[in-house]
């Protein structure tokens, strides 16, 4: 292990929770393999509270201003943030590196291509890391290359059109990216993934560390030829991977939480960002009413006010328990948790397959459709939800999906015995003797110290 001490590596992450927590799990499992980490990311992060502190050994801390150092980021700000990020970032980077004597690896995640041209400015290896799925990277990388009108779609409103694309399965247009449908609101998204790719092709040999494991997603981990997809994940916390539990028994959720019975408490968060419209928080809530299970159910109401939408609010705090924020794993690693509705969010996505938990997937943006398909089609642990031609889920949908995946009959027997499945396999990937993930992390980290990752210029 201690071999690699004399190798720095520099983990540059986009400000949102998304981003940092499988890039601090990444640094994590480097540190564990005798690595220092420098952790490189906005202020903002910061004062958001989405930084672990204090930091464990062989971590440090280095930021730069996006201009929004308080942490608060309109969404309509959001181009002007990424701009102020590359611009900012680029030249903190860059000194922050010239500073350093030791040398460096730079791994980066999603939607920051101009730290792979710094690091090749500097004659420094990078590394993309890739929190998404593996079949999400194909399936941009397709997009970009060549099979732009056979995924392409003249209307948004065809969720019925097939689309075959190498080495991935048989997919429709509601399983693609948002960012690639014609009803994308978000402009930039897709220019900044092309960079993505081209930033890639520059590079002698391009390297793809992804947030999945070799057993998940086979096919589409070789379903590239030029590229080599490298999986290093699941990237979620060691308390989950150790076996460890980590509730406070002090948090009034888990109270709560603890007086239910094993398996019937429906878990529904939809994350960070999203804010739902009001008709859709009334019709979940009209579905949960309608199961009649115990919940617990996130509302951010600092974010919005989505608390006042509630007509029935009074109703649903009888039947379940609503709080504006919890641990997240905390709550999935409760035995009286029965399943998770979730936004597909690949954190969320991840965690849940860890540790067992059933799920009804609602995806609302980017990858989350995709993911949404894995989750139905591929591996078997839940259902997904449909929605209306209001592009609306109704409450009885929700109920319909709520009683397939915790209710009585086969299809939830098959889906807790997937779950199952899954959640050993996510284990074993993770083991620190002899697992895939290990292995492929130790290889890469050997190479960067080896120097075999060599840097290529701009031809």
């Amino acid at each position: 292990m201690l071999k690699h001490q004399q190798n720095q590596f520099v983990i540059v992450t986009y400000p949102l929770q998304g981003h940092i927590n499988p890039a601090f799990q990444f640094a994590e499992r480097l540190i564990r393999l005798g690595v220092h980490v420098t952790f490189f990311t906005a202020i903002g992060a910061h004062h958001r509270g989405m930084i672990k502190s204090p930091p464990p050994d062989g971590l440090s801390f280095a930021t730069f201003t996006d201009g929004y150092d308080d942490g608060v980021v309109p969404m309509e700000d959001a181009q002007k943030q990424g701009d102020q990020i590359k611009c900012n970032g680029s030249k903190a980077l860059t000194d922050l590196i010239v500073s350093t004597a030791n040398k460096q690896c730079i791994v980066y995640t999603t939607f920051l291509p101009w730290v792979a041209d710094v690091a090749r400015e500097l004659h420094l290896p990078s590394a993309l890391l890739w929190i998404q799925p593996a079949m999400v990277f194909d399936i941009y990388y397709y997009y970009y290359n060549g099979f732009a009108d056979v995924i392409g779609n003249d209307s948004d409103d065809r969720p019925s059109c097939s689309i075959q694309l190498p080495g991935l399965p048989l997919l429709t247009t509601r399983d693609l990216p948002s960012f690639l449908l014609n009803s994308n609101p978000y402009a930039s998204a897709p220019a900044t993934i092309q960079t993505q790719f081209e930033v890639l092709e520059k590079e002698s040999n391009p390297r793809v560390l992804v947030n999945t494991f070799d057993e998940l997603e086979p096919e589409a981990l070789k379903a590239l030829e030029k590229l080599n997809l490298v999986a290093v994940g699941p990237l979620v916390p060691y308390a989950i991977l150790d076996g460890r539990d980590p509730s406070n028994g002090s948090k009034n959720y888990i109270k709560w939480l603890n007086s239910k019975s094993k398996s019937s408490v429906i878990y529904v968060s939809f994350g960070s960002l999203l804010v739902l419209k009001k008709q859709q928080m009334e019709e979940i809530a009209r579905g949960l009413l309608d199961f009649g299970r115990p919940f617990l159910w996130v509302i951010r109401a600092k974010e919005s006010g989505e608390e006042e939408k509630l007509s029935c609010r009074e109703e649903l705090e009888q039947m379940g328990m609503i709080v504006p924020w919890c641990s997240q794993v905390e709550v999935l690693s409760h035995p009286s948790l029965g399943c998770f509705v979730t936004h597909c969010g690949w954190n969320s996505t991840l965690e849940s397959l860890v540790l067992g938990v059933p799920m009804v997937a609602f995806p609302q943006w980017s990858d989350q459709g995709t993911n949404a398909k894995l989750i139905e089609d591929v591996w078997k642990t839940g259902v997904r939800v449909t929605v209306n031609k209001d592009g609306i889920v109704e409450g009885d949908e929700i109920k319909r999906c709520l009683e397939l995946v915790v209710g009585d009959g086969e299809r939830r027997d098959a889906i807790r015995r997937n779950a199952k499945k899954w959640k050993e396999l996510a284990m074993e990937a993770t083991n620190e003797v002899g697992s895939s993930s290990h292995i492929n992390l130790k290889t890469f980290v050997d190479e960067i110290g080896e120097g075999n990752l060599v840097v290529k210029s701009d031809m």
